[in-house]
């Protein structure tokens, strides 16, 4: 097998250069496989939203790990052979990779070799834009990065040290960069630390304002950009991608009864979702702890939609999320008819809740919808009516008002 020296993976840089991959993943046998067909259909998603062209997909038989390639000796081989043929593509593999592991493949392979997690932290990468998602994005690479450190960068392993060097006495490349990212991720911390401050003022403002708030949860790609978007007549990005929203974005809804809403469109889930970035979004994900109400949407045209829910009801526990909560089922239009209420019906008995069935393109459930955020609202805010000085003549369908977002996505107290 080839031993060639190549660029790790692991390198927060190399996930915003891909042009072409093979995504590879493994099924531990024939009961098995259709769930790992799905699950790497999810990671060629990924790897388009990342601006990679799929070269090819393989499936691969495997029970267990190998300790040292993932892949059994036979598999790494073929796969070798198969990459010279594609003129060396990076490989994008659907799992968690161990730093060894990681290591052997490219250097079996010669090429690129990402897991699952850096995928999505490559996408996270891209795809920030508030001081905080940037943050958030840069402390979770760090800290992955770390332990892949050994190895992946030895041809950095030459001693450091004497007058004008920044190393200590006998202090090698990769201990100076151990050390400088560390000194890093510490500053990124305390100015993480900070902005959360500001956002906790924020959130108290906030609460002084007689407003209730609606936070719209899902799996990634679910529709909630476009159904926020329809509610409260408002043009936030939305695109057929996966995490094409990553910050927060809030808008305001004016419902029937006069009473107004903020509904937050939030970061989507997926499964396995790395614990690098559950821990470094833990103050983004605080909006969806904080708000009054839970819209929990699911794409019912997705094949894995059950999955997917189960996904997202098993993190909002883990969040310890106990709100209010409505099972939004949307993109209806793209259901037949006759499966649709089966459909339903099966989301429905996951999520132990009467569904709403909406479409965002003809507007289908709309009303239900806003309907529901209204009790729950009522609920939640004794007052009857929200404010509306500022937003004279708006009717149910004009209320797209941003609500008083600042540059972290964060909203301050609209009156």
């Amino acid at each position: 097998m080839a031993q060639v020296q190549t660029r790790s993976g692991a390198d927060p840089a190399v996930g915003a250069t891909l042009r072409s991959v093979m995504v590879v993943g493994t099924h531990a046998g024939a009961a098995a496989r259709a769930r790992a067909e799905i699950e790497l259909d999810e990671l060629e998603e990924l790897a388009r939203t990342l601006g990679a062209s799929v070269l090819e997909r393989r499936l691969n038989p495997l029970r267990e790990p190998h300790p040292a390639t993932y892949l059994r000796t036979g598999a790494v081989e073929t796969l070798n052979g198969r990459l010279a043929e594609l003129d060396r593509p990076a490989v994008l593999v659907n799992d968690a990779l161990t730093p060894r592991q990681q290591r052997n493949l490219q250097a079996a392979w010669g090429v690129p070799v990402l897991d699952r997690t850096e995928v999505i932290l490559a996408i996270f990468a891209m795809r920030a834009r508030s001081a905080e998602g940037r943050i958030q994005v840069e402390m979770a690479q760090l800290e992955h990065l770390l332990p892949r450190l050994a190895g992946g960068w030895r041809h950095l392993e030459r001693q450091r040290g004497g007058v004008g060097l920044r190393g200590g006495p006998g202090e090698t490349q990769i201990e100076v960069d151990r050390r400088l990212i560390g000194q890093r991720v510490k500053r990124l911390r305390l100015r993480l630390r900070e902005l959360e401050r500001r956002r906790a003022v924020q959130r108290s403002a906030r609460s002084s304002v007689p407003l209730a708030s609606c936070a719209l949860v899902g799996y990634t790609n679910a529709g909630k950009s476009t159904l926020l978007n329809r509610l409260t007549n408002s043009k936030v990005f939305a695109d057929n991608l996966l995490f094409a929203t990553l910050d927060p974005t809030s808008r305001l809804l004016q419902l029937p009864s006069m009473r107004r809403v903020i509904v937050t469109d939030t970061v989507g889930f997926i499964q396995s979702l790395p614990t690098e970035l559950v821990e470094a979004f833990a103050a983004t994900l605080e909006e969806v702890r904080q708000a009054n109400m839970l819209a929990v949407v699911v794409d019912a045209s997705h094949p894995d939609a059950e999955a997917q829910l189960t996904t997202v009801l098993e993190t909002l526990h883990d969040m310890e999320c106990t709100q209010p909560a409505m099972l939004v089922v949307s993109k209806a239009d793209r259901v037949p008819q006759a499966r649709l209420a089966t459909v339903a019906g099966r989301l429905a008995a996951i999520a132990e809740v009467e569904p709403i069935i909406v479409s965002s393109r003809t507007g289908e459930g709309l009303r239900q919808m806003r309907d529901a955020i209204d009790r729950l609202a009522a609920a939640a805010v004794p007052e009857p009516r929200g404010r509306r000085s500022d937003v004279d003549g708006a009717g149910p369908e004009d209320s797209g008002e941003p609500a008083g977002e600042d540059s972290t996505g964060e909203v301050r107290a609209a009156g």
